[in-house]
């Protein structure tokens, strides 16, 4: 049985024959589940219930005193989280069917297939873990709440789109399943998996491997060790960074590139959390939780034929897929910033101001290379700065032609001088949402909430603000509809030169 057990918290077993329970428990116990309790007395099973919380329920239904038909429908009422197996004597279909109508997650009948046995309660606790994080990433988002935020302090961002990726992840991070992490180069990667292993609060190293140029021999010692005299130069044994990622997590780089050898050993890792090192008949044991990451479309790569469908599926327990950061502009004057803050301190020079030019052109600009490449940019700029503005001449490469959005700016001559009050609220030249975004949040600030009030201040009806505010306005509703990140709502305001001060 190669099954994996993992089971956080007890697994109880219900059943008035002791012998049941004494061979069910010992099944467990073979498979390294140790933390399972029994109950012979079915009269007392909602008290236990009370104190004691459980990962899942094993019942057998024919019992004295209050049967399992009858404790069933009240398990799954009142414990609606907690997966439940049914356990009979009685091979008839009529109750199986019945059984799992009123809620079970299984039906197993006597005498009892240990190897049947030990399949259910796995595929009963992956349903329980699922169902777990759910609830979780619902109360998450719901709240919209970090019970973790300092954990992702070196991720630089007041995106939205990465602060939904934060929740998700704290929701994830204690699981036992693998995690595919996806996006382009430069997107931060590995940040997250670090955040993740430091989330999931395991007592083992982080162990990073990148997987870019191993062949199948390098990969094979570089993971899994090997047996002294396994190949020439072998002169002793070595263990691989499985072994070093023991209690811990094991990272696993550019999984993409992987042959299809390889593959398959990392696939009998996942499944079995089982290896062999080079040149040993020897199988050893891991617990490594593994996180994978790649800036590839894996499932291109299985229609091409050299990536594997079922490595693929095993990976992507949990997806987390980061934006581009043209995806996330708003974090693009933050991190430049923060990045001005780190050159400076590195090449001991006086922090300069970028020029109004030089923070709309970066508004804008294509970052094929994503955070990476502006972090790039900016410790070159700051090398290449002497005196007074930081200005376009600092940014080798970058010119006007290489902004992609912001048409006017693309047109300004290098001298054009920018109303200053875009550049004291925004730090860069604003699209119209966010300035519409900017005036019904003041509005709405200024009259403590009171939609009649803020409409007036912004001269728009009512009902218009209340669409604007719930979501994206309908083609009935006087509103237009120009598509996703733009506004449904024509806001008048005075000249920017008249716009007020902070």
């Amino acid at each position: 049985m190669n099954a994996k057990i993992n089971a956080q918290l007890p697994i109880l077993l219900i059943d008035d024959d002791p012998i049941v329970l004494e061979v069910s428990v010992t099944a467990l116990e073979s498979e390294g589940v140790t933390n399972v309790l029994t109950l012979s007395d079915s009269r007392n099973i909602i008290k236990f219930l009370e104190n004691n919380p459980v990962s899942m329920i094993v019942l057998d239904l024919l019992m004295p005193h209050v049967s399992g038909m009858e404790i069933l429908p009240v398990l799954i009422r009142d414990y609606p989280h907690i997966p439940v197996i049914v356990m009979t004597s009685s091979d008839d279909i009529d109750t199986a069917v019945s059984c799992i109508k009123a809620g079970a997650t299984d039906y197993l009948t006597k005498p009892m297939d240990i190897e049947r046995l030990l399949l259910s309660v796995e595929k009963a606790l992956q349903v329980s873990e699922l169902s777990t994080e759910n609830r979780n990433l619902r109360t998450y988002l719901l709240n919209d709440c970090l019970q973790h935020p300092e954990a992702f302090g070196s991720i630089v961002t007041v995106s939205k789109k990465m602060r939904a990726i934060f929740q998700y992840i704290e929701v994830i991070a204690k699981s036992d399943q693998p995690v595919l992490i996806t996006g382009e180069t430069g997107v931060g990667k590995e940040l997250i998996a670090r955040v993740i292993a430091t989330l999931s609060q395991r007592s083992g190293a982080f162990v990073t491997v990148n997987a870019a140029g191993l062949d199948d021999n390098m990969f094979s010692d570089t993971l899994f060790g090997h047996k002294k005299g396994a190949f020439t130069g072998a002169d002793q044994s070595r263990d691989g960074l499985v072994s070093a990622a023991e209690k811990g997590t094991l990272f696993l780089d550019e999984i993409g590139d992987l042959n299809e050898t390889s593959q398959v050993k990392l696939l009998r890792l996942i499944q079995e959390q089982e290896f062999y090192p080079v040149g040993s008949d020897l199988l050893k044991k891991t617990d490594a939780r593994l996180i994978v990451a790649t800036n590839k479309d894996l499932t291109q790569l299985i229609t091409a034929g050299t990536f594997r469908k079922d490595l693929y599926y095993r990976l992507c327990a949990h997806h987390i897929h980061l934006p581009p950061l043209s995806e996330r502009r708003e974090d693009i004057p933050v991190l430049l910033d923060h990045f001005l803050d780190k050159a400076c301190k590195a090449l001991n020079k006086p922090k300069p101001q970028p020029s109004r030019e030089v923070a709309a052109l970066l508004s804008t600009y294509h970052f094929q290379g994503n955070v990476r490449e502006l972090h790039a940019m900016v410790f070159d700029a700051v090398a290449r700065y002497s005196a007074g503005l930081l200005t376009l001449d600092c940014f080798a490469g970058l010119s006007r032609g290489d902004c992609c959005t912001n048409e006017l700016v693309k047109l300004l001559p290098a001298n054009k001088e920018v109303d200053e009050a875009l550049y004291s609220f925004f730090g860069r030249f604003p699209t119209i949402r966010e300035v519409e975004d900017y005036l019904i949040s003041s509005a709405m600030n200024l009259t403590g909430g009171n939609q009649r009030s803020a409409s007036t201040l912004l001269g728009i009806a009512r009902q218009t603000l209340s669409k604007r505010l719930s979501g994206p306005g309908d083609r009935e509703s006087g509103t237009r509809d120009q598509g996703p990140g733009t506004s449904n709502i024509k806001v008048f305001y005075p000249s920017f030169k008249d716009f007020p001060g902070p």
